[in-house]
């Protein structure tokens, strides 16, 4: 399980779907919004116009967290006014221990400390709220809620203003949000959901101007009422930001290499992003020759698994409204959530093409393809349509070789990708019914790429119902994909390792060599109980073995039917020395298409908050034996015998200057020594000002498995599958900085070495992989049938006779790599930004298994860097 961090506590608050909806019997607050003129308000924190003085000002706030219904320690009032162009909020915040006002800087959407919140449903539609909060150091965060509280794109960043003051009283905060940035129809009078907040630091305690019961589902669902909205017109924004980038790369020079003679190159490129209002309720959104320079890299890996890794968005453009793109395969969090219909990394990845080179040649390839345009469309009507349209060009790439002379290859086509999604409310907002489309288009006018689907198309249609007020939910999808081709695009798609058609014991599919398209479908039902101390859920979902979702999507394994059990108990009041308390409990069950098992398992684990603010996790996981259709990469299924694991996290108190999180993880094999996993990580946080700090997270891992893969001959129509026991360990630490001198003035630095080291030993080939016996599924390679020529690296099989029969490379590897990126951001005037960056690589690799942490990382950092300085200024013209 991932350390969680408290720092966001308000904002994962109000996100938790477990929150509630009103009791039948509960009162729906309402507040008149007051008028003001253009030019009575000056945003300064301090609310002393006299528009502010005849306001009406509400402070029946209640408890919320820790204990519901109880009456806050400190004081709260709120008063809103309106004009033409803007809607104002003004907070007093009153504190009997004003020294005690916990006061913290930092970037945007990072908001630390007490702070504030105000959120409206200008939809009304009582499932979507745009979110407006400020800490009391004058932190902005923002974010759009969506489906009731279900998600939230927390990379939504209207154009808005917020201002904070403090004194002996207590402190202040005052916030003006233009019409613009929100969505609703424009008519004579109308009524807004709200919802008001504040997070008093030092207790953790949550209170709301509007109750809630944490006994019950849903969030904006349960909102109050802001009333008073006449004559209001509605408005569409229209927002242009050309930006500039200056960039220069500095590496080592190579005097034999022509790609890399003067050991730097130098780039200018300008584009465009904006954003327009069609109408009162659907936004576009584009980018032109898009930059991401200021992005943060993937962490570094070393994947020996059978299943692609997932990485997490980054790139601001195609997280923003992600949620309404989204189209999920599963259900529940982990591996499973990340399976969709929608990848975006898709967009813009790594070339498919890796040409092959001869000693004597050099190559020069780009690392990531070219977004030449992209746009989307978002909304949502009056009537309860939610709609979005993203559409995205990306370049065609060409790698370019020199042993001399000069030759190219390309290794990516032109390609465009389209998704399409749509939703419809009803019953307000307890039946939603939906639709999503994705299409690839690829131009495959070179040979070398016949290799790839020239054509990817996937649908799916989605339906939820919630009743009971909302306390049950029925969630039901299906989806279905169909990707065409030439007949060796089709075989490789049928060949890989999430399909394995190919596979000799297979009896429900068979591989075809003639195909030139493959469909498939798939589809998820979902019965469960959200509301009360006591929640459950019963789920299944299915992939048939030719769905094919990887061109736009994500999904780790087709040929698959889950079933799954959850069952939760909620302990929301504190108690003896616990603030909160959930319990868990999962049973899941694998099979395949023909009905064989493939991973029964299940899970206890248990999270609590204590009294003084620590955080306690822990957990324990159990995996029969079941069949892999994937540990052979394409070969016959293999009976593993499964793990059994224990887990324990617990992390400090986050009000702290310095805060601590620890996690353990000790997994074994269910045959005795057949694998041994132990990992350990640590996070130490130090903030040594309100506007600095600085954490340190090493984590380490270490990995004993006896059926390693390695690799796959053939000889004499028979193919033999080599696996060994791996001894493999892995250490990394990330180390962040951040220093934020205004809330628009932030430097943030991360760093992280990264060792890796595999040794191979016990080679076996499998012999019977679906033996009922652990052992008689394999065989070691002993005496001489396994010979190492250390001269060229490689190990030779032979017969029992020392006939040679084939031979492999030696599979060791120690992997080091250093990334760093330090960003310095400055807004220097609302939705104009300075990016100033510098990035930089560091790697070396070698065939030696051996970890040795003192040499390793000696050697890192003797290799020369690979750096990226950059420059990005983008100015906005808008309203």
């Amino acid at each position: 399980m991932p350390m969680k961090t408290r720092c966001l506590l308000f904002s994962v608050l109000f996100m938790c779907t477990t929150y509630p909806l009103i009791a039948q019997n509960q009162i729906r607050k309402e507040y008149y919004v007051g008028e003001c003129n253009k030019n009575d308000l000056s945003i300064d924190g301090i609310l002393t116009e006299p528009a502010w003085q005849k306001a009406t000002w509400q402070d029946d706030f209640i408890q919320h967290e820790p204990s519901e219904g109880k009456k806050p320690l400190q004081k709260t009032t709120f008063a809103i006014l309106l004009d033409e162009n803007y809607i104002y909020v003004g907070f007093k915040c009153w504190d009997t221990s004003p020294d005690s006002i916990v006061q913290r800087l930092t970037r945007r959407d990072e908001i630390d400390g007490d702070l504030v919140a105000f959120q409206i449903d200008s939809y009304f539609d009582k499932r979507t709220a745009f979110s407006f909060f400020v800490n009391a150091a004058g932190t902005k965060q923002d974010f759009i809620i969506s489906n009731d509280g279900e998600y939230e794109d927390n990379t939504w960043d209207p154009i808005w203003l917020a201002k904070t003051s403090r004194d002996q009283s207590g402190w202040y905060a005052e916030m003006r949000i233009p019409l613009t940035q929100l969505r609703f129809e424009g008519n004579s009078e109308q009524t807004w959901g709200l919802q008001v907040a504040r997070m008093l630091f030092r207790k953790q305690e949550v209170s709301l101007w509007q109750p809630s019961s944490k006994k019950m589902s849903g969030w904006v669902s349960q909102f109050g009422e802001l009333k008073g909205l006449k004559n209001l017109k509605s408005r569409k924004i229209a927002d242009l930001t050309p930006y500039v980038v200056a960039r220069t790369d500095r590496y080592e020079k190579e005097p034999e290499n022509p790609f890399k003679q003067s050991g730097k190159k130098n780039q200018l490129d300008v584009g465009l992003d904006g954003k327009l209002g069609l109408t009162n309720n659907l936004t576009l959104d584009f980018t032109i020759n898009p930059d991401f320079g200021q992005v943060e890299a993937d962490p570094s890996e070393v994947n020996l698994t059978s299943f692609e890794t997932f990485f997490q968005e980054k790139r601001p453009f195609f997280i923003e409204g992600k949620n309404i793109l989204s189209f999920p395969l599963m259900f529940g969090d982990g591996d499973l959530a990340s399976e969709n219909m929608f990848y975006s990394r898709r967009i813009g990845r790594r070339p498919h093409n890796s040409p092959e080179i001869n000693d004597d040649e050099y190559l020069d390839a780009p690392e990531f393809t070219s977004i030449l345009g992209a746009a989307k469309i978002t909304g949502k009507t009056k009537n309860g349509w939610s709609l979005a349209l993203l559409e995205s060009l990306t370049s065609e790439e060409t790698a370019h070789i020199s042993n001399g002379h000069q030759r190219t290859e390309m290794i990516e086509p032109f390609t465009n990708y389209s998704i399409g999604r749509v939703q419809k409310d009803f019953d307000k907002g307890n039946t939603i019914l939906g639709g999503m489309v994705t299409m690839v288009n690829r131009n495959l006018k070179a040979d070398e790429l016949d290799y790839l689907h020239k054509t990817a198309i996937t649908g799916g249609v989605d339906f939820v119902h919630k009743w009971h007020n909302k306390d049950w939910e029925f969630d039901f999808s299906t989806y279905f994909s169909r990707v065409e081709g030439s007949a060796e695009a089709i075989s490789n798609t049928q060949k890989s390792w999430i399909h394995g058609f190919q596979r000799p014991d297979a009896t429900h599919f068979e591989f075809d060599s003639t195909r030139t398209s493959l469909t498939g479908n798939g589809g998820k039902i979902v019965v469960g109980k959200y509301g009360g101390k006591l929640k459950f859920m019963a789920a299944t979902a299915w992939k048939s073995p030719g769905l094919e979702l990887n061109d736009v999507g994500y999904m780790r394994q087709a040929d698959n039917i889950l079933e799954v059990i959850w069952v939760g108990y909620r302990i929301f009041e504190p108690f003896s020395i616990f603030r909160n308390l959930n319990l868990n409990f999962n049973q899941w069950t694998e099979w395949n298409f023909a009905g064989e098992l493939t991973g029964p398992g299940g899970n206890i684990n248990i999270h609590t908050q204590l009294k003084n603010f620590w955080n306690f996790h822990m957990g324990t996981n159990v995996n029969g034996e079941g069949l892999s259709t994937t540990e052979l990469r394409g070969g016959p299924a293999l009976k593993v015998s499964g793990t059994k694991n224990i887990w324990v996290a617990f992390g400090s108190n986050e009000q702290k200057k310095l805060t601590g999180e620890m996690e353990f993880m000790v997994l074994g094999g269910n045959i005795k020594d057949s694998k041994k996993l132990f990992n350990a990580g640590i996070s130490l946080g130090y903030r040594p000002s309100k506007s600095l700090k600085i954490t340190l997270s090493p984590n380490f891992t270490s990995n004993n498995d006896e059926l390693q893969y390695v690799t796959q001959q053939d000889y004499a129509n028979k193919t033999d599958y080599i696996f060994a026991r791996i001894n493999q360990k892995t250490l990394s630490a990330s180390l962040r900085v951040n220093y934020n001198i205004t809330p628009d003035l932030s430097i943030q630095y991360w760093g992280q070495p990264f060792l890796a080291s595999g040794k191979y030993s016990e080679f076996k080939r499998i012999t019977n992989g679906r033996a009922d016996n652990y052992f008689d599924r394999f065989s070691l390679l002993s005496g001489n049938e396994l010979a190492y020529m250390g001269e060229n690296e490689i190990y030779e099989v032979s017969d029992r006779g020392g006939t040679p029969l084939y031979s492999f490379d030696q599979p060791d590897f120690n992997v080091k790599e250093f990334l760093s990126n330090m960003v310095v951001r400055w807004e220097y005037k609302p939705g104009s930004t300075i990016f100033l960056v510098w990035s930089q690589t560091r790697n070396h690799s070698i065939t030696n298994g051996n970890f040795d942490f003192r040499n390793d990382l000696t050697n890192l950092f003797d290799n020369k860097p690979y750096n990226i300085f950059l420059l990005k200024m983008s100015f906005r013209i808008g309203k």
